[in-house]
């Protein structure tokens, strides 16, 4: 059988996450039911990732094993017409037969958007969170450097996260403003349930005098997720890279 490495991009809004399930339509159905259409094979794909319900992807991996002699340009144009308009196969390449999309990543992006406006744009509908209380950036920008290295993320997960071992390495967490958007990027090793969410959902409680600036390290240290933020919506979520192999880790600036 042949191993096939794809990339795709999608507006998770419409979705219960990537991982099928049982009662509500996921991104990873979807993909499926049009690779069995285009070849004819029963498959399953294999994610990078599980993002949630209304989480967007700019840059997901998954890979499959399939007996069709399909080329990777079938794959790329016969998919795309059989996907919906908010799915898009962006490219493809046979890969080694041990190639997993998950177990062979080394790091992951993860960019949240976030309207800073009292007054709603339409435009922004399910691809951002709006905000309307004023935001410092360059605070939270100083206050998101302590999540930096190598912790313990228990108190930064959701209480319905499966993992016992909570430890991950934040690579950068950088904050800016682009005129009434304030963006949020952060690049690890890994991250647990709802992580980022509750990450930033943090920086906002700081920005809003909820939380001390200096209370990230304490925070973590407790491992207590009672004492962190509030969980912020999916829907400015976006996994934004993926990185496999000798790909460089940069910090982003």
């Amino acid at each position: 059988m042949r191993n096939f490495k794809v990339k795709m991009a999608y507006n998770g809004a419409n979705y219960h996450g990537f991982q099928r399930q049982d009662n509500a339509l996921a991104i990873q159905q979807v993909v499926e039911e049009a690779i069995e259409s285009l070849t004819g094979e029963k498959i399953t794909i294999f994610g990078c990732s599980r993002t949630d319900t209304g989480v967007h992807a700019r840059e997901f991996y998954f890979n499959f094993k399939i007996d069709s002699t399909i080329t990777c340009r079938g794959i790329i144009f016969g998919l795309n017409p059989k996907l919906p308009d908010d799915i898009s196969i962006l490219s493809c390449e046979e890969a080694d037969d041990s190639f997993h999309a998950r177990y062979d990543c080394k790091g992951k992006e993860y960019e949240y958007i976030l309207h800073n406006s009292e007054i709603k744009n339409p435009f922004y509908k399910d691809t951002a969170y709006r905000h309307w209380y004023p935001i410092d950036e360059n605070k939270l920008e100083k206050a998101a450097q302590d999540f930096v290295g190598k912790h313990d993320f228990k108190a930064f997960c959701s209480t319905a996260c499966e993992k016992e071992n909570t430890v991950r390495n934040i690579h950068y967490f950088h904050v800016r403003r682009e005129k009434d958007l304030v963006i949020f990027n952060v690049s690890g090793d890994g991250f647990l349930y709802n992580m980022v969410r509750i990450m930033v959902g943090t920086l906002l409680f700081i920005n809003e005098g909820k939380i001390a600036e200096d209370a990230i390290p304490k925070i973590l240290a407790s491992k207590d997720r009672t004492l962190a933020g509030k969980t912020v919506p999916p829907q400015g979520l976006y996994l934004n890279k993926v990185y496999y192999g000798d790909q460089p880790l940069k910090k982003r600036i």
